[in-house]
Order: C-alpha cells, then sequence, then structure tokens
C-alpha cells in the first residue's frame, strides 16, 4: 500500500500541511504531490489518497478540481481516501474539503475520515500555531482508520 497526498497550494500554506501528512504516514509509502505532477494511474486498490487544498472563491482552487473531475467514475474504487483544505478564521469561509470529498466519492474513492481544516492567520499565511501538529495527529487517524 503506498499513500498519496495531492495538493494544490497558492502561498505555501497547503503544501506544507500536505508535506506533513505525507511525513506523519509511517509505515506507509508516502509522498506530497503537487498537482500538476499527479497520475492517477499509480494508484491502486488498498492504497491511500488524501487531497488537498486552499479554499479559493469557496470552493477548492480549479486545478485541484479539473483533475478530479477528469477522472474516470470508478476510477478511484477501492482506493481509500480523505481530504483537507486551508482557510482563514471566519464565519463564511465555504468548504473545499468536503467538495474534495464529495468528488472523491464520486469517482469510487472510499472516503475514511470526515473533511478536515487547517487554519492560515492571513490569506498568504502563515498556519496558525499548532496546525502542524494538528495534521500529524490527522494523519495518524487516517492510518488508524487503514488498519480497521
Amino acid at each position: 500500500m503506498k499513500a498519496v497526498v495531492l495538493y494544490d497550494s497558492n502561498y505555501g500554506n497547503t503544501k506544507t500541511i500536505a508535506e506533513t501528512i505525507s511525513g506523519a504516514l509511517g509505515g506507509v509509502a508516502a509522498k506530497a504531490v503537487p498537482v500538476g505532477r499527479f497520475n492517477a494511474q499509480e494508484l491502486r486498490a488498498g492504497d491511500l489518497l488524501v487531497v488537498g487544498s486552499p479554499i479559493n472563491g469557496w470552493r477548492p482552487t480549479a486545478r485541484i478540481t479539473e483533475v478530479l473531475s477528469s477522472l474516470g467514475a470508478d476510477q478511484l474504487r477501492g482506493v481509500k481516501a480523505a481530504a483537507f483544505d486551508t482557510r482563514l478564521h471566519i464565519f463564511i469561509h465555504g468548504d473545499a474539503a468536503k467538495k474534495i470529498s464529495k468528488l472523491l466519492q464520486e469517482h469510487g474513492a472510499e472516503i475514511i475520515a470526515a473533511p478536515q481544516a487547517f487554519y492560515v492567520q492571513k490569506s498568504e499565511g502563515p498556519l496558525d500555531a499548532g496546525e502542524g501538529a494538528k495534521a500529524s495527529h490527522w494523519a495518524d487517524s487516517l492510518l488508524k482508520e487503514l488498519a480497521d
């Protein structure tokens, strides 16, 4: 089994979270992959796909949406999946991770965790204090879901 942490990042915050998650998936061959280098053909049943995006206009970035929308209906069948986004602390912010989860599921993936949000202090960042540790803990919870 392997894990791919697919991400798009505008200012580096989502990349940082993706790399943290990838690094915390101990015991699994994991790599963080920017959206432009993603190859869905590498995924097999039983693999883990984690997808992350900053919130852009209330949704995931256009590049993440395009890549996921281009997948075949059952292309992710048997793949375990989870989604996250990076966002500001504002009352109305959209939910990119929820939209990503829905796209993953539409293409056959089994969602193993609720969408996760990671917070930034300003649009450009930096990440809020403790978000790296939160990403590591979330990665641990994904590993536990895979073991069940």
